[in-house]
């Protein structure tokens, strides 16, 4: 038994060598203090066998002759049989973008105080007058049933106000006349449309996010910016980016559209250039857009431009009037924005018309990459989470209004299993943008911003679900009082662009990941292909820190699991939901870290091919961010229940899809031994329940029918309509004056007060003094907008025009 417990003591002491990651030599030193320590309480630890052994393995560390001869030569060896050759596309997709605070979850050992110092974004007083009028205007222009059923595009008022007023240049600079809003105040711009349109928020944020503008202004030449980016701002021309090819989807990299460098006569010169030859398709405002942003693939076969035949990815600006160019046509993704194919054949440009002139031949992949960061990172997410804040407001009011068997349905357990979710998911999408947003402003992060087009669009999926059951038969019915189907109908679209959701979890989020957030592995990857001078005393360098790095997080796992975190100094937040959480956050940031590394020694190559597998440590990851995002929004907003209660329900749902993930990792490991041995180290103790009480259902499910602070947020990124005639307005008003009189509603409702029906029993009690005339009409009102709340638009026997007729029985 003590050798036992010198044993266990001397397993904490090098666990503790490595989590406070001390020098190899004091490390070692440290190590072989508690080893002869041990040999006080047992003569197994100072047998002379056992001691020439342990001498053998110290010497193998400290001398780096001997290290580098038994240890990294041959795991430098083993290792390129292992991992599979890397292709152009996906270096240039590594080398693109930056990386943020999910680089430190990932190391396992995060820098707390960077977390606290970061600042969620505001709006300038420049940009919140915005949101405030032209917007707020916009929104008031917009009828999506109009839109979708009727006109099937924008009105012309509409386009020109949005051209007019600057909303296709939300990012181009002021100089070129733009209106250069933060990623945060383009998010909010989306959000605010998407409450009212998508078809009107898609057509806004696309020139927004990937397209010419955002390509000409980091790579663009001086002359192409002067000569585009004004006309953009403007509205004067109207662009689209072609990408999508019928053969080459989210594999984005194999598009077969080519471009041939050659010389040809041009406005009456002989000029050198590039023949295109495209097909593009599913291509948004390509119908109506002057101008084309065009990805191809670019070949010199006369060397005009130098020696190499096959030059790369290539990106250029073709306007849309040119000879050969085919377009106008339109797709129908089952919402009446402008997306449709673009062809070309034979389409000649000259160099000047390549983004960035010469100098970017060859980098398109690059570039992409590098700005597909707005349209995952800012505009799909702005659309989810309009999504997700109006599910919250119209289906949290709809639940107060609706009554079923005499009291609201919003009070039956069954449905506030789902309103809660509703509720704790609209709070976390809003969190998640308020930190994605920041991360962008700090540069083009484009593994968070992969996670965050995932999770949000995910997100909104589930609670527009949840929401198409509580509003039951009000939902499916189509006309122009339904405020949800439309949004159901095209939930699809945001889960599909900019890469479908499958290939973004299974192979982007860990994937990339990995690469780019691991400390030392992208660097051990090149190094693995170097035979130079050094390279071996380089990869044994690589090799050493990253061996070291993985025996510190497995270490700090494990110790943190034996004390279930109680000694985790976070020093992050100002409240005690921080305080419980953060440290839950920095352990599994540990824990995944550990469990990486082990997937990627055990696995190699071959977790690039093991989807399921990749898919689940992208989730862990993904909800370390999106836990880190709701504590950073909560503690960002004024305390109150209704704020806390929101975030820690949020914060379970998180980490029970945390445990789910990881749980799922280590039960299908392909070394099943290895994934029980993970678990009992990380979690001695058993595996921490996160799950959600009935008693934080009832009580998430009650405060989302009522004025609440997370309400009051929530609606401020929204535009809600106060016209009664409107699908959203009509339920809003009835809602703000139930919270006005809903007492003395329920009293006289369930009153035996003397009369048949409401108005009678209302009758009844200005005749016995208990209410005033006053009190009397307003609760008529009310019942009038509750009964006109639940109506559905009844058409003609052709379905064309609209035979509501709300009278009551």
């Amino acid at each position: 038994m003590i050798g036992l417990l010198a044993f266990l003591a001397i397993v904490i002491a090098t666990a503790l060598i490595f989590s406070f990651q001390l020098s190899r030599r004091r490390g070692c030193a440290v190590f072989v203090s508690a080893w002869l320590l041990a040999g006080l309480c047992s003569d197994f630890f100072i047998h002379p066998i056992v001691l020439l052994v342990l001498l053998a393995v110290l010497a193998v560390i400290i001398v780096d002759s001997l290290r580098i001869r038994f240890i990294s030569a041959p795991a430098k060896v083993a290792l390129k049989k292992m991992m599979p050759a890397m292709s152009s596309t996906e270096r240039e997709a590594l080398d693109a973008g930056t990386t943020w605070w999910e680089k430190d979850l990932f190391s396992g050992h995060p820098d707390w105080s960077k977390f606290e110092a970061i600042e969620l974004s505001t709006l300038s007083e420049a940009e919140q007058a915005f949101l405030d009028n032209e917007t707020a205007e916009l929104c008031e222009m917009l009828d999506e049933w109009q839109i979708h059923h009727h006109d099937k595009d924008l009105s012309p008022a509409v386009w020109q106000f949005i051209k007019d007023k600057g909303f296709l240049g939300l990012i181009i600079p002021g100089a070129y006349g733009g209106l250069e809003f933060t990623p945060y105040a383009q998010s909010r711009v989306v959000s605010k449309i998407a409450s009212r349109s998508t078809v009107a928020a898609v057509s806004v944020m696309v020139p927004n996010s990937l397209g010419p503008g955002e390509l000409l202004l980091k790579y663009g030449t001086d002359e192409q910016k002067d000569f585009w980016l004004a006309r953009l701002a403007k509205g004067e021309e109207v662009p689209c980016f072609g990408l999508t090819s019928p053969e080459a989807g989210s594999d984005a990299g194999a598009i077969p559209d080519t471009g041939e460098v050659c010389e040809q006569e041009y406005n009456g010169e002989k000029v050198l250039g590039v023949k295109l030859n495209f097909s593009k398709r599913w291509i948004t405002l390509a119908p109506i857009a002057t101008v084309v942003g065009l990805a191809f693939r670019l070949s010199d076969p006369d060397g005009l431009i130098g020696d190499e035949v096959e030059r790369g990815i290539t990106c250029a600006l073709v306007p849309a009037d040119l000879a050969g160019v085919e377009i106008g046509r339109r797709h129908y993704p089952g919402s009446a924005f402008m997306n449709g194919p673009i062809t070309g054949v034979d389409v000649f440009i000259p160099m000047s018309m390549l983004i960035g002139g010469q100098k970017y031949i060859g980098q398109g992949w690059m570039m992409l990459v590098e700005c597909l960061g707005a349209g995952r990172g800012i505009s799909l997410p702005a659309l989810s989470t309009a999504g997700g804040e109006m599910s919250y407001l119209m289906v949290g009011a709809f639940a107060r209004i609706r009554r079923q068997f005499g009291i609201s349905v919003g009070k039956f357990e069954g449905v506030q299993e789902a309103s809660a979710d509703i509720a704790a998911g609209a709070y976390m999408l809003e969190a998640y943008r308020a930190l994605v947003t920041r991360a962008l402003a700090d540069g083009a992060p484009s593994v968070l911003t992969a996670m965050a087009k995932y999770h949000a669009t995910e997100t909104m999926r589930s609670l527009i679900n949840h929401s198409m059951d509580i509003l039951g038969g009000r939902a499916i019915q189509m006309g122009p009082r339904n405020f949800m189907a439309l949004v159901y109908q095209t939930i699809p679209i945001a889960i599909t662009v900019e890469g479908a959701n499958i290939l973004t979890r299974s192979m982007i989020i860990f994937g990339q990941g990995a690469m780019r957030c691991h400390p030392y592995l992208a660097d051990e990857l090149e190094a693995l292909s170097d035979d130079g001078d050094g390279a071996l005393e380089r990869f044994d360098g690589l090799l050493s820190a990253h061996l070291a790095h993985t025996a510190g997080v497995f270490s700090r796992g494990f110790l943190q699991g034996l004390t279930a975190s109680k000694f985790s100094k976070t020093d992050c937040g100002n409240s005690a939901l921080s305080a419980r959480w953060y440290p839950r956050i920095d352990r599994y940031s540990a824990v995944f870290a550990a469990t990486a590394d082990f997937a990627l020694l055990l696995l190699g190559g071959d977790l690039k091919r093991r989807e399921l597998l990749s898919a689940r440590l992208g989730d862990v990851h993904s909800q370390l961010v999106i836990a880190c995002a709701i504590l950073k929004f909560h503690d960002n907003q004024h305390a109150s229940e209704a704020n806390t209660l929101h975030a820690e329900f949020a914060l379970k749902r998180s980490f029970t899809a945390l445990n789910k993930a990881l749980m799922g990792f280590y039960q299908n490991m392909p070394q099943r031994w290895m994934g029980c041995v993970l678990r009992v180290v990380f979690f001695p103790w058993g595996v921490p329940s996160f799950d959600v009480s009935d008693n934080d259902i009832r009580a998430l499910g009650d405060m989302i029918m009522t004025q609440n602070p997370v309400r009051s947020i929530l609606a401020d990124a929204v535009h809600m309509s106060d016209n009664d005639e409107d699908a959203q307005g009509r339920i809003h008003r009835a809602f703000q004056l139930l919270s006005e009189i809903e007492n003395d509603y329920d009293a006289v409702l369930h009153s035996k007060l003397p009369g048949d029906s409401f108005a009678e029993k209302l009758q009844s009690a200005v005749a016995a003094g208990l209410l005033t005339e006053q009190q009397s009409q307003r609760l008529a009102e009310y019942d009038e907008r509750r009964y006109d709340c639940l109506l559905t638009d009844a058409f003609d026997a052709k379905l064309n025009d609209i035979d509501v007729r709300p009278v009551r029985p």
